[in-house]
């Protein structure tokens, strides 16, 4: 009887750890995701792209370890919308209210929705959101900054978050975590307003003396840490960030989350603040570049990405973790303060050969870095030229994570596994570009749909694209968008025309 016990503990106990092992080979299978979205970094500002005049070496190792697009796009050319496109599969010029966010928004993204978040979550993910958020907060009427900050990235199936509200130029300048601002002293509420003054804060056009960054349109109202923002604020004092910590601040909760959920898949949403305005780096990259703010910032990026990179190595994760690196929209210069970006280039081309920037339906505005690595799965050293959109990666992390969408499910989204893995060179058949109007891209050729405007936007100095004329450009021929041939191929522009109009009436791509 005893030896009969001994016998069914035995098999008990090797089917414990037959079941533990297959258990553990499992979770070893799924590798962690880490998404690094830059702001406003254009196609050129990159070396592994191009750039001479500027040296990025851990972006370089992303793409020198792992594959490097040469046609990947994010869905719009400015930064809400393209972070809505990104996190919900979704064209953002399909939802109204998805235009640039100002800093009391309320969550612009439907709870009820799945998110690459929530998908990940439901194949056994955490998923963490560090960085600039800029999609809103709270119910309708708006956040309660002083109270619990919900609905947000937790009620979207981020397990994590600690984030930058809109952007740097914006008020509230603090940090939330998870549903609450971080050292907020509750005797000194916030107050925040985009329509009228609140409090007695000294302002950038009342007070430019007190400002170490002036503006050169707009960002004149509330003062913060000797910059004036957009939009009025009060309070918080012991909240508010100082920017030249931010990357410091963001890339330090970035690694954290990383050892915290070592153990276990993780994706990560880190998203950088740099190169977006005010463009204030940490003393260690201050006059670092020779381009002047901008191009410090950008070295200020690249030591974010290489502090993951390091992490990554020293947990002993890197060769089951894939990293991608890219932009939520193309470059500006000029964006609002004083800066000497224009001056200081020194014959850096932020777009590359492209046309447009930021705010721009050329292609500049929306054709952005994209690197991708996963060792032992991706060949290092590699290329592509396959047409890609970011708005792709959520079918395509539900194709890596073996799950099914469901028709409502990130309608304008498609598989591109086997590209973004460099086991496919085809690419997407068309993607949608989004600016003040539409574009369409279809093999070598590009659509943009007719549009009254103004041409250039004043500020930035960037050509918009506004034409009350159709334009049709061959991409393969004519990469900077030089020579509209619409006059000369009016059955290719008839066919766009058609496929472009039928995408926006069926509400969806896939």
């Amino acid at each position: 009887m005893i030896k009969t016990s001994y016998k069914y503990l035995f098999f008990a106990l090797l089917a414990s750890s037959i079941s533990e092992a297959l258990a553990q080979k499992s979770t070893a299978t799924k590798p962690n995701i880490v998404l690094i979205y830059a702001d406003d970094v254009g196609y050129g500002d990159i070396s592994a792209n191009g750039a001479s005049k500027i040296k990025t070496p851990n972006l370089d190792k992303i793409a020198k370890q792992g594959l490097r697009f040469s046609n990947a796009h994010t869905s719009s050319a400015s930064c809400t919308p393209s972070r809505y496109s990104l996190i919900t599969g979704q064209y953002a010029w399909r939802k109204e209210g998805t235009k640039v966010a100002p800093g009391n928004a309320s969550l612009i993204i439907d709870t009820a929705r799945l998110t690459i978040a929530g998908l990940l979550k439901r194949a056994g993910y955490t998923s963490g959101v560090v960085g600039k958020w800029h999609l809103g907060l709270g119910p309708a009427s708006g956040p309660d900054w002083n109270g619990e900050i919900k609905p947000g990235p937790l009620e979207l199936g981020f397990n994590y978050s600690y984030i930058l509200p809109a952007t740097g130029d914006r008020v509230p300048c603090v940090y939330v975590e998870n549903h609450h601002i971080v050292n907020l002293d509750k005797n000194d509420p916030v107050l925040v307003s985009y329509e009228a003054p609140v409090g007695n804060e000294p302002t950038g056009v009342n007070n430019p003396e007190l400002l170490k960054v002036k503006p050169s349109r707009g960002h004149n109202q509330t003062i913060v840490n000797g910059v004036s923002r957009i939009g009025y604020m009060s309070g918080g004092k012991s909240a508010r960030w100082v920017d030249e910590d931010i990357a410091d601040v963001l890339t330090a909760k970035a690694k954290h989350f990383i050892q915290d959920n070592k153990q276990n898949p993780f994706f990560l949403y880190f998203a950088t603040h740099d190169i977006h305005v005010p463009r204030i780096p940490h003393s260690r990259f201050a006059g670092k570049s020779g381009l002047g703010v901008r191009g410090d910032a950008l070295l200020q990026l690249d030591w974010c990405a290489g502090e993951v990179l390091k992490t990554l190595d020293s947990l002993g994760l890197s060769k089951n973790t894939i990293v991608i690196f890219s932009s939520d929209n193309g470059p500006v210069l000029d964006d609002g303060y004083q800066d000497e970006a224009v001056e200081k280039l020194n014959g850096h081309k932020p777009a590359g050969p492209l046309r447009g920037g930021k705010y721009s339906i050329f292609d500049a505005g929306t054709r952005v870095p994209f690197f991708i690595k996963w060792p032992g799965v991706i060949k290092p050293g590699t290329s592509s030229d396959a047409l890609l959109s970011q708005v792709d990666l959520f079918a395509s992390f539900a194709s890596l994570t073996k799950q099914k969408l469901s028709p409502a499910d990130a309608p304008d989204s498609f598989d591109e596994l086997q590209v973004l893995l460099g086991k496919s060179v085809k690419g997407r058949e068309s993607l949608v570009e989004h600016a003040g109007t539409l574009a369409l891209i279809k093999g070598e050729w590009k659509y943009i749909e007719p549009k009254d405007g103004a041409k250039v936007n004043p500020g930035a100095r960037i050509e918009l694209g506004n034409n009350p004329e159709a334009q049709l450009y061959n991409l393969k021929t004519d990469i900077g968008e030089t020579n509209n041939v619409a006059m000369k191929h009016p059955e290719i522009v008839a066919e766009l025309a058609a496929a472009l109009k039928t995408l926006k009436e069926n509400g969806r791509s896939r």
